[in-house]
């Protein structure tokens, strides 16, 4: 694998690569890397306490798990923004204000994909407008009771956990 970057594959949601690196010894190595746009997730907290959450079916993962509304940040899409249309779209809410609460690399060994979180507040219920390959049911939970489901492992969606965990530090 002598390249320095070759593009092998080039989908709607990624793009993987072969590339050259050097590592800070000094040592060249050759690595397999998925670039990836970047992605957005809200989690919506009501003035009760209560938070939206999903149950969103996901072949990769076998069945439904849950989520936060989250997505693919397009082309010259301000992050904050993509959280704005997922919220929309797989939620069923607007936000009046959106606070962020951090960004993250999702698999950082050999992905480039940094998903940034947001706390989304105030919230009015619009139309859902789910896409074509999306399956997902929306749940208003107990604040706690969410992140009750962090601790015993039923939420197992990195973004999900991290959210909930970096809003219990404002919300608690």
């Amino acid at each position: 694998m002598n390249v320095k970057n070759q593009k092998i594959y080039g989908g709607k949601v990624l793009d993987i690569h072969l590339e050259k690196a050097t590592l800070p010894n000094g040592k060249e190595v050759d690595l397999e890397i998925i670039r990836h746009p970047g992605g957005a997730a809200a989690l919506p907290f009501y003035d009760n306490g209560d938070v939206l959450m999903i149950r969103q079916f996901r072949h990769a993962t076998g069945g439904i798990i849950w989520e936060i509304p989250a997505g693919r940040i397009d082309d010259g899409e301000d992050p904050q923004n993509c959280a704005y249309r997922e919220l929309q779209e797989e939620g069923g809410v607007i936000a009046g204000t959106m606070e962020k609460l951090g960004e993250f690399f999702s698999t950082p060994g050999f992905c480039t994909e940094v998903i940034h979180l947001y706390l989304a507040k105030d919230l009015t219920v619009c139309r859902q407008e789910l896409e074509a390959d999306e399956y997902l049911q929306v749940e208003r939970l107990p604040f706690s009771v969410a992140l009750e489901k962090v601790y015993s492992g039923e939420i197992m969606d990195s973004k999900t956990m991290l959210a909930l965990l970096l809003a219990s530090k404002t919300i608690l």
